[in-house]
C-alpha cells in the first residue's frame, strides 16, 4: 500500500473487516434485497425526478447506504420507533410507507405523507413508526432520546432507532442526550451512518476521534463499528443492541460504516472525492450487489428470478411515480392549516 493510499483510507475513515457474520436463511437473503433494491430504485427514480424540476427544494440520496437501515428494521417489532435526519427515503421505505405517498410528498401533492408541504426532509407516520425525517442537523438526537423517555414513563419495552449521520455526531446537543440517555438507562438505538463525508468534509479533517463508536464512552456508553455495506452485519450488530435497550441496560450505539454514491444532495457535485474511489466502493462492496451474488451462489434463487424482482420493483417505483405526477397540488387554503399560532 503506498503513502498516498494509506491516507486516502484514513482520510475517508475506511477500516477492515474481518469479523464473521450468521448467514442469512433464503427467506431473509430474498426480503433483504428486494426491499434494498426497493430503496435504490426509488431513490435512482427520485434523481431522474429531480432533474426534470418535479422535485424542488432540498433532496438527499440514500443510494449505497440501503444495507444499514434494511438490517436494522429487521431486528424491530411493533411499536418500536424510528426517527432519522434528511437522507429519509429509505427509513421510510423500509418502515413500510408506501412508495407512491413518499414520492407524492417529494413532488409537493395533496396525497404526500404531510399534505404536499413537507417535501424531501419533512414527513411522519405515527401508523408505521416514522416519527420523521429532520432537516437540522442532529435534530434527531434529542427527540429519539424523548422518545425512548417516553417509552420508558410508559414502562414498555420497546425501542427507538436514532439515526444520524457522521457529521451530525460533532453536535453538541448528541452529547447533552448521551448524557440523559445513560443516566436514565432509556432504550435507545443511536445508529451513527458515517458515509465518511459528512456535507463533503472528510471525516478525519473534521473530527479528532474518527471512530465514531467511541463517543459515548465517557457516558459509560457501549458502542461498536459495524460493516454497513453488509446487511448481515447490520442485523447481527442491531439484534445484539436492541436486546441490550430491552433489557433496561440503557442505550447504546452502532457506527455503520457505509458510503453514498452520490453528492451530498442533488445539488453537490462531489468533487471532493475521485471517480475512481466511487468506483472502487461500487465494484467491491456495493450493498446489493453483495446480496445478489450470495443469493445465486447459493442457489436461493436463479439470475432469472432474480431479474423478475428487479421488474416487480421498478413497476412498483414507476406507478409510484406516475401516481405523484398525476396527483393534484395542494389547494392555496392548506398554507393556512397545520400552523401553530
Amino acid at each position: 500500500m503506498t503513502v498516498a493510499s494509506r491516507k486516502t483510507e484514513a482520510e475517508n475513515g475506511a477500516r477492515p473487516f474481518q469479523k464473521a457474520v450468521p448467514d442469512f436463511s433464503k427467506e431473509q437473503d430474498l426480503a433483504a434485497y428486494e426491499r434494498m433494491l426497493t430503496i435504490r430504485r426509488f431513490e435512482e427514480k427520485a434523481g431522474q425526478m429531480y432533474g426534470m424540476g418535479l422535485i424542488g427544494g432540498f433532496c438527499h440520496l440514500y443510494i449505497g447506504q440501503e444495507a444499514v437501515v434494511i438490517g436494522m428494521q429487521m431486528t424491530l417489532k411493533p411499536g418500536d420507533q424510528v426517527i432519522t435526519g434528511y437522507r429519509d427515503h429509505g427509513h421510510m421505505l423500509a418502515c413500510g410507507m408506501n412508495p407512491k405517498g413518499v414520492m407524492a410528498e417529494l413532488t409537493g401533492r395533496t396525497h404526500g405523507y404531510s399534505k404536499g408541504k413537507g417535501g424531501s426532509m419533512h414527513m411522519f407516520s405515527v401508523e408505521k413508526g416514522f416519527y420523521g425525517g429532520h432537516g437540522i442537523v442532529g435534530a434527531p438526537v434529542p427527540i429519539g432520546t424523548g422518545l425512548a423517555f417516553a417509552n420508558t414513563y410508559r414502562g414498555n419495552d420497546n425501542v427507538c432507532l436514532t439515526y444520524f449521520g457522521d457529521g451530525a455526531a460533532n453536535q453538541g446537543q448528541v452529547y447533552e442526550s448521551f448524557n440523559m440517555a445513560e443516566l436514565w438507562k432509556l432504550p435507545v438505538v443511536y445508529v451513527i451512518e458515517n458515509n465518511r463525508y459528512a456535507m463533503g468534509t472528510a471525516i478525519a479533517r473534521s473530527s479528532a476521534e474518527t471512530n465514531l463508536s467511541r463517543r459515548g464512552l465517557s457516558f459509560n456508553i457501549p458502542g461498536e463499528q459495524v460493516d454497513g455495506m453488509d446487511v448481515r452485519a447490520v442485523k447481527a450488530a442491531g439484534d445484539k443492541a436492541v436486546a441490550w435497550c430491552r433489557a433496561g441496560k440503557g442505550p447504546y450505539i452502532l457506527e455503520m460504516l457505509t458510503y453514498r454514491y452520490r453528492g451530498h444532495s442533488m445539488s453537490d457535485p462531489a468533487k471532493y472525492r475521485t471517480r475512481e474511489e466511487v468506483e472502487k466502493v461500487r465494484a467491491t462492496h456495493d450493498p446489493i450487489e453483495q446480496a445478489r451474488l450470495r443469493i445465486i451462489e447459493k442457489k436461493f434463487a436463479s439470475e432469472d428470478q432474480l431479474k423478475k424482482i428487479d421488474a416487480k420493483v421498478r413497476a412498483l417505483i414507476n406507478e409510484a411515480s406516475e401516481f405523484a405526477t398525476h396527483d393534484a397540488e395542494p389547494d392555496v387554503s392548506e398554507l393556512y392549516t397545520d400552523v401553530y399560532r
